[in-house]
């Protein structure tokens, strides 16, 4: 393959070779074409190509932003990328075209980022793993018969093979984390209203959902960070301002950290031994780093708190169905799949006083970690309570959806509570289990984003992953 330095270097390294002339940013975008076109066809991750796209913006001149040249994904559900077709992975939303770029692609577009594709992601982001009707299955680069995580799954994919060194995600119940954690990638949730939904929305499901990416590296994570965190004139809440750069903190001593963690699901949803084994690996690090850690289980009510999760979400889906813009009406049966529209019918019978016990309960839920972090600088968890599933096991096409939502719960335990607390929780790879990553969950203080970001690098740096790719890119790229 053309410039096999291309997956040697991560989103900061390849603009620092676009900075030094060493290549150029055309060439980094051909580079990036060709792996996505060797490379797709086995795991269905880019499912829009817009080579044109990121051609044009390199030709019309790029600004000289952090990551200026660097090839870039979007996920086809809320980077809205104004006069391209934002489909929702939904026959039924494939219509809609936003008419300017969200405030976050601004950003992206403004570190000189190259868009030049989207990315493949579950009906309406309803889902932990990354099987729309409308696109099909997208498949784990590391084991094509499981599921790569979702809603974000098509950008963890991608990454998780070497397309792109990073790519576009969003998280409203785990969307960023969960297929983080599936392909062995950095997912940070930062903490809620970090990045504006403007001008779209000014939240998205009682604002739970937070936008972001998924990367190879700590380090253009936290970069990332910097090029896009901020609010909008308008924005209805603004996060606590961080003490610096993102960036910065990357490689900053932490300090004695004071690490809680535990192993109790919430929901009483059995914890698979071998995650067990990497949050217990990841805590002995951690007081080999010199931290002080002792498990300390928050105490969170899981069925409680999922259950006033379905309550904001399923009245926010039966809004989002019944608006579609050039619709103005609900979806017939066949037009949407099964999870989505009875979802949506379960929001029928939400009350107004259901959604305002819902939102108290959720402020609540805020309270007990913000009391639990007067003690505990971050919490671990594991990321998942099983592996990655098979492909299948999530399906949206199930038609009872008590049964699907279940599922739902029990592979993905620890991340809806960081989504109602609004708290910055990042995974981080941190082994492999039958070929299959094994990732744990790090979560501090609201606004806290650096104290993640210094721990994060400092496990980084003691534990690398960066050079651990699935063996059949290893052949490719050398071919």
């Amino acid at each position: 393959m053309r410039l096999p330095e291309f997956e040697s270097h991560d989103g900061l390294g390849l603009a620092a070779l676009v900075r030094s002339r060493q290549v150029t940013p055309s060439e980094l975008l051909e580079a990036a074409i060709e792996r996505v076109e060797a490379r797709n066809p086995r795991i269905n991750a880019v499912v829009m190509q817009l080579y044109d796209h990121g051609r044009q913006a390199i030709a019309a001149g790029l600004p000289d932003g952090p990551f200026r040249g660097v090839p870039f994904l979007l996920k086809d559900l809320n980077g809205s990328l104004g006069g391209v077709a934002t489909t929702r992975g939904s026959h039924f939303f494939a219509d809609v075209v936003p008419p300017e770029d969200g405030a976050l692609v601004r950003g992206y577009k403004r570190a000189g980022l190259v868009i030049f594709g989207k990315t493949n992601t579950c009906e309406l982001g309803l889902s932990v793993t990354c099987e729309p009707q409308y696109y099909g299955p997208t498949r784990n680069p590391w084991h094509f018969e499981h599921t790569p995580g979702g809603s974000s799954g098509g950008s963890s994919a991608a990454v998780a093979a070497r397309m792109v060194p990073m790519a576009h995600a969003a998280d409203g119940f785990g969307s960023i984390r969960v297929p983080a954690a599936c392909c062995g990638l950095v997912g940070l949730k930062p903490t809620r209203a970090r990045n504006s939904l403007a001008p779209y929305l000014g939240e998205a499901v009682a604002g739970l959902v937070c936008e972001h990416a998924v990367t190879l590296t700590v380090r253009d994570c936290a970069a990332l960070l910097d090029a896009t965190a901020g609010p909008v004139a308008g924005d209805p809440y603004w996060p606590p301002p961080a003490p610096g750069p993102f960036l910065a903190e990357v490689g900053r001593d932490p300090g004695r950290l004071r690490v809680g963690f535990t192993l109790s699901t919430g929901n009483g949803a059995p914890l698979d031994p071998a995650c067990r084994s990497a949050l217990e690996q990841c805590a002995r690090l951690c007081a080999d780093l010199g931290h002080h850690v002792e498990e300390a289980d928050p105490g969170i009510d899981g069925a409680a708190t999922w259950a006033t999760f379905r309550t904001l979400l399923t009245a926010n889906i039966l809004v989002v169905l019944g608006g579609h813009p050039t619709k103005k009406r609900m979806p017939r049966a066949g037009e949407v799949e099964h999870v989505t529209l009875n979802t949506a019918r379960l929001g029928e019978g939400v009350s107004a006083a259901d959604y305002v016990r819902a939102t108290q309960a959720g402020h609540r839920l805020c309270r007990h970690m913000a009391q639990y972090h007067e003690t505990y600088d971050v919490l671990l968890t594991p990321a998942l309570a099983a592996p990655p599933v098979r492909l299948g096991w999530l399906d949206m096409m199930l038609e009872d959806v008590h049964e699907y939502w279940r599922r739902v719960e029990n592979f993905t335990p620890f991340s809806v509570w960081f989504n109602i607390t609004g708290q910055p929780a990042m995974m981080l790879p941190m082994g492999f289990d039958g070929g299959l990553p094994l990732s744990v969950q790090l979560v501090g203080r609201f606004g806290d984003e650096a104290t993640l970001l210094r721990l994060a690098a400092q496990l980084e740096a003691a534990k690398p992953w960066f050079d651990q790719r699935p063996p059949w890119i290893e052949t490719q790229t050398k071919s």
